[in-house]
């Protein structure tokens, strides 16, 4: 080929040299706008999956782990309304009764227990799903004055006197709040903890 013919060759070459350069970085440009690029998108926040901070931390034995349940009556007059509360922790077991909306004490029932003790029932209530739930948000999680013909409960994980994570329900159907597991597998985990409750609850009447 003469020397007229590779000079008219060049302007062709370098034009397809340019043009491959510029979809080359239309290319890039797309996959960086549109989240191609790389070996592979990273999954955004808010795909990963919620933690269950109560259901993490309710087979922790540490020892200012507790666990509690507090159940209140139906929303009578002061000196009828009654409610009691459990409270489970690695070294004892607590029931107290109370009587009036302020919380008079009518009985208090303290026993000692073990970690041993403590770790067999949080694994049991975990596998009630205690903590599976999602608590409610802003006014769908106000208790008060919720099913006040009929008996509210409350399950806590708590660490010291911070609750970790509070699940409520009713007996009343349309306040069933944000509790999952079954209400009366849970209940009968922490009543079987005081070998005491039955008389205690007959000096109280959660059914005024």
């Amino acid at each position: 080929m003469d020397r007229s013919g590779i000079q008219r060759l060049v302007p062709i070459i370098l034009g397809l040299i340019i043009a491959g350069l510029i979809i080359a970085a239309l290319i890039s440009l797309g996959r960086t706008i549109f989240g191609g690029g790389g070996g592979g998108s990273s999954p955004s926040p808010s795909a990963s999956p919620q933690v269950n901070a109560g259901k993490q931390a309710l087979t922790s034995t540490l020892t200012d782990r507790s666990v509690q349940m507090t159940v209140r009556g139906p929303i009578v007059a002061d000196e009828s309304f009654h409610s009691y509360t459990i409270t489970i922790t690695p070294t004892t077991r607590n029931i107290t009764t109370y009587v009036g909306y302020i919380g008079q004490s009518v009985d208090n029932n303290q026993l000692t227990n073990n970690t041993q003790a403590y770790e067999q029932l949080v694994y049991s209530l975990d596998r009630a799903k205690l903590m599976d739930g999602t608590p409610l948000s802003d006014g769908a999680n106000d208790e008060r004055g919720v099913c006040a013909t009929g008996t509210v409960y409350e399950f806590e994980v708590l660490q010291g006197t911070n609750a970790i994570q509070k699940l409520w329900t009713s007996t009343c159907v349309g306040s069933l709040g944000s509790l999952k597991a079954n209400l009366g597998q849970v209940t009968n985990l922490f009543e079987q903890q005081i070998p005491t409750f039955r008389a205690l609850l007959q000096k109280i009447n959660l059914n005024s």
